[in-house]
């Protein structure tokens, strides 16, 4: 498997990378963050030890559908969906299509590689550094 680099950043900080990025001014380095979380409690949250151990069942057990990850974690069906819902926004797992209309969770990444920036310059009110 993969390491997934993941990055910090505020709402307003995330937005201007974009717009500078799609305006030509900024080209993202190939070693940048993939993903980016707006603060590092959202990544503590999303990567918190029950969603590792989630993590690790699925990528040892290889359930075949989600029903079968809820009876082997004991997780109900609606909280394992919106978990899953979020890792597979984040990158971190997939969904891929099973026995009839199931879906079977896949990790994608066995590392994460977190950047996070200690000390930021921020621009103060008045264009200010």
């Amino acid at each position: 498997m993969t390491t997934l680099k993941v990055g910090i950043a505020d709402y307003d900080e995330m937005k201007a990378r974009t717009m500078r990025i799609a305006r030509g001014e900024e080209k993202p380095a190939s070693d940048d963050p993939k993903v980016w979380f707006t603060s590092t409690e959202s990544f503590a949250q999303i990567l918190s030890s029950g969603n590792r151990e989630l993590l690790r069942v699925i990528n040892e057990q290889s359930p075949g559908s989600l029903e079968e990850l809820s009876r082997i974690t004991g997780r109900t069906k609606p909280s394992l969906s919106r978990t899953l819902k979020t890792m597979v926004n984040y990158g971190l797992i997939r969904m891929d299509p099973g026995e009839g209309q199931k879906l079977v969770p896949k990790v994608l990444h066995d590392r994460v590689e977190l950047e996070l920036p200690l000390i930021e310059r921020r621009k103060a009110v008045g264009g200010r550094a």
